[in-house]
């Protein structure tokens, strides 16, 4: 898809920064953050976007707002299948450092157009990693995810835990852990893959669970569950995700680490605890369960702890009480 016209950010060529970075899916919901905080940090920030409509192109929009707020960013609207647009978008700044955060995201739309998914995610990961390595860049911190688990050998995962996805954007997150790893041992480049547990926060997507049950509360509707609202997840907050990619920024250290909250709630927990903050009177209705959807996930997140000292410091309650005032601003 043709990327829309956005002529919105002013480019300020003169400003060197401590690091000059790329941000890959930068206007998306962790992407813009990620803009946001490299900004606030004195770097150089390139954020590539094809600003496709997986979900609402004007939340992009407002997310690429939102970071030129915190300083003057060069934007590149383009696919990271495009291995020229992606190896000039390095070279036009002289990137020092990748955070890879493109994708196309999403469980249930792996499952019902497992090729997209698999092109995005693969083809354009290994483009990434390519353009890098010529480009001549130091790093590259990948997004990975908690969906390359999968099946349940035991709880908490660890980052040995046995990768089993039940579904193919699984299966694609965990092809581009390989290739991180192969273009490290290959060409000597640092790269690290980050697997976040199930993200939140304020900006998150308009699909997923916690964005769709908030809106239905403050709307007083009916929430639906998949299944009997047994599956848990490790909710993670956006602030220690950021943290959590900043470690990698000025290390060489290589390899896989888990990045989540540490603790798990069911998710039919997780409806009552919005209703509860919300005051709302919405109903919880019950709906046939999805294919590809992972009963459980929960982290271990010694292996980040004891080399970076880093603990995630947003808990469930707070973090949805951001989200929720966040959500309430929006809709005024």
């Amino acid at each position: 898809m043709a990327c829309p016209e956005y002529h919105d950010i002013e480019i300020n060529e003169v400003i060197l920064l401590v690091k000059s970075v790329l941000v890959t899916g930068g206007a998306g919901f962790i992407g813009s953050h990620l803009g946001c905080a490299l900004l606030d940090a004195g770097h150089r920030v390139t954020v590539m976007d094809n600003l496709d409509d997986y979900y609402d192109i004007t939340l992009k929009r407002r997310n690429l707002d939102t970071i030129g707020k915190h300083g003057d960013f060069d934007f590149v609207c383009g696919d990271i299948r495009d291995l020229a647009l992606l190896k000039g978008s390095m070279d036009r700044n002289s990137v020092d450092a990748v955070f890879h955060e493109a994708a196309r995201p999403g469980v249930l739309a792996s499952v019902t157009d497992p090729l997209t998914t698999i092109s995005i995610n693969i083809k354009g990961t290994l483009n990434v990693l390519t353009a890098a390595v010529e480009m001549g860049a130091e790093r590259v911190i990948n997004a990975s995810s908690s969906s390359v688990y999968g099946k349940v050998s035991y709880l908490p995962f660890d980052e040995d835990h046995p990768c089993e996805p039940v579904s193919p954007y699984g299966v694609s997150k965990l092809a581009g852990e390989h290739y991180c790893r192969i273009f490290g041992e290959i060409h000597g480049l640092s790269v690290t893959s980050l697997r976040y547990f199930t993200v939140y926060g304020p900006r998150m997507r308009p699909d997923l669970a916690i964005s769709i049950f908030v809106r239905k509360a403050l709307t007083g509707e009916s929430i639906e569950i998949f299944g009997n609202g047994s599956k848990t997840r490790d909710f993670t907050f956006i602030d220690d995700i950021v943290k959590a990619n900043l470690l990698f920024l000025d290390s060489d250290t290589s390899g896989i680490y888990n990045v989540g909250y540490g603790s798990s709630i069911d998710v039919k927990t997780l409806a009552r605890k919005i209703i509860d903050i919300t005051g709302s009177d919405s109903e919880i209705i019950r709906k046939g369960d999805r294919k590809g959807d992972a009963e459980h996930t929960l982290a271990s997140v010694e292996h980040l702890a004891s080399g970076f000292g880093w603990r995630p410091e947003t808990g469930i309650d707070e973090g949805l009480e951001r989200y929720i005032e966040s959500v309430r601003r929006v809709m005024g």
